[in-house]
């Protein structure tokens, strides 16, 4: 057959880039599979294996991008808060994924995607139980975790991918807390909310209770994880009440600036690099066309509301204020978590614009409520949290990923799916809320939950920990003192 000289370049071009997909082939299967003697079922076993690592590869990967997004939390939070409580800051940061950890294993996986009823899971605790479902890949306990059943990956990854999700919700809590809470009250409330809250309406969404019978969709957390730290962390800020000197007695705010910008924005740069693993991670397969449109809408959010948050507040603050920009940037993150996989781009973008007007508005909005959140907590991942979830009930189109949403109401869906969208939000929200308020109160009548007044004006570092992260600083800022 003669071949067109334009045809035999493509040709060459495709029979080149195909050869290192080839070589892999033949150099990780067992030299009977490509033998003479390889029966088809042999062959299809392959194949399947093969699916199932790349899957596997690929829901690790993005764990532990997600695990990576723990340092960016706690950039960002120290280098918002003031240098005598950083060590203070990065302890919790630290140490609140260590619990959840232990917690998520010893009762929030289960109550989250264990059988049970529609409220909660009340199988596989400690991964007890169940029966050997899919032999192929020594999945031994998925008899009891039916409602993740859809991912063919090993159930340890299934595990890993969901308690990264977990540390994260309870990471949350931690930057709207700063500069006043006790560390081993943060700690206790970080074992509540990992180990019962989250897991709890997360059975709602994920793990196939009430709420997805009622048709709310979330594909990676703007509510199941952003809006749930949010809430726990607005109960903690009622009990707490704000930091001394924030607010004066005429209603007027006292800013209490960040003392490192330069980490804070490294550590926002660092989320918005974990999130191409929290978003197009969820698909928990290596489905290349979704992982494509996932991570360019995730993005296109991001960088939507980061323009529009440095447009917003040159106008508002008369200055394009840095923490302003980079909060923004997080806040079109948060907010294109639950529709990443069922909008187009240029509903991503309108998504992200939106997002970036709330991330100047809901700081100032928090300010007049006097909720001192001393790094923009609630405004990032409760107000947006509840913007990303609605959000897929106007912007969803089915033709997107058939089969799921159905149309949003700007797409001619009507308002079927941004009803179930706003019960969703409206249930979360009142459970958590009244959940975290009760664990608050609780901590405090039996630990206490602020540190003293002089503790407070000293520093967490010292009295929290006995170091500061900067002693070189402080001995010369003593010395300065001294000497004049």
């Amino acid at each position: 057959m003669r071949i067109h000289i334009s045809e035999r370049k493509k040709l060459l071009s495709l029979m080149l880039c195909s050869l290192p997909v080839l070589v892999f082939f033949f150099l990780i299967l067992p030299p009977k599979v490509y033998g003479q003697e390889t029966s088809t079922a042999d062959l299809m076993k392959q194949v399947a294996d093969l699916k199932i690592a790349t899957d596997t590869v690929w829901v690790m990967f993005t764990a532990f991008l997600v695990f990576f997004m723990n340092l960016g939390f706690g950039m960002v939070e120290s280098g918002l808060c003031r240098a005598k409580n950083t060590v203070n800051i990065l302890s919790k940061n630290f140490i609140v994924f260590a619990v959840s950890s232990l917690a998520f294993w010893i009762v929030g996986w289960g109550l989250m995607f264990g059988d049970g009823n529609m409220i909660m899971g009340l199988k596989g605790l400690f991964f007890i139980g169940g029966a050997d479902n899919s032999p192929a890949i020594g999945d031994a306990y998925s008899g009891v975790y039916s409602s993740i059943s859809w991912t063919g990956v090993p159930l340890l990854a299934k595990f890993f991918f969901q308690l990264v999700f977990a540390g994260t919700a309870a990471t949350i809590v931690s930057g709207a807390v700063a500069e006043r809470i006790k560390f081993k009250s943060f700690i206790v409330f970080t074992f509540i909310i990992v180990g019962i809250m989250y897991p709890i309406t997360g059975h709602w969404i994920w793990g196939g209770g009430w709420l997805a019978g009622l048709g709310m969709w979330d594909f990676a957390g703007s509510t199941v994880v952003h809006s749930v730290g949010g809430w726990a962390a607005l109960a903690g800020i009622l009990l707490l009440g704000p930091r001394i000197g924030k607010y004066r007695k005429d209603g007027g705010v006292n800013p209490i600036p960040g003392h490192n910008l330069t980490a804070a924005t490294i550590g926002a740069f660092v989320l918005w690099f974990g999130w191409f693993g929290f978003n197009p991670g969820s698909t928990m397969a290596a489905a290349w066309g979704d992982i494509a449109r996932i991570a360019v809408t995730t993005n296109s959010a991001a960088a939507a509301a980061a323009f529009s948050a440095t447009i917003v507040s040159w106008i508002v603050l008369k200055k394009p204020d840095l923490t302003m920009i980079l909060n923004g940037c997080l806040c079109g993150l948060v907010a294109i978590t639950a529709p990443c996989a069922f909008v187009s781009v240029g509903s991503s973008v309108i998504i992200g614009l939106i997002a970036g007007v709330f991330a100047v508005f809901g700081v100032l909005f928090f300010d007049k409520l006097k909720l001192d959140d001393p790094v923009g907590a609630l405004t990032v991942h409760l107000l947006n949290g509840v913007w990303g979830t609605l959000a897929v009930g106007l912007f969803a189109q089915d033709m997107i990923m058939p089969g799921t949403t159905g149309n949003g109401l700007l797409f001619g869906g009507g308002a079927k799916l941004l009803t179930a969208q706003f019960i969703g939000v409206v249930a979360v929200g009142a459970f958590t809320l009244g959940l975290g308020l009760i664990a608050w109160v609780i901590i405090k009548m039996f630990m206490g939950m602020r540190v003293t007044a002089e503790e407070e004006l000293e520093g967490l570092d010292i009295g929290e920990h006995g170091e500061t992260a900067y002693p070189d600083f402080v001995a010369a800022t003593h010395s300065s003192e001294t000497a004049s």
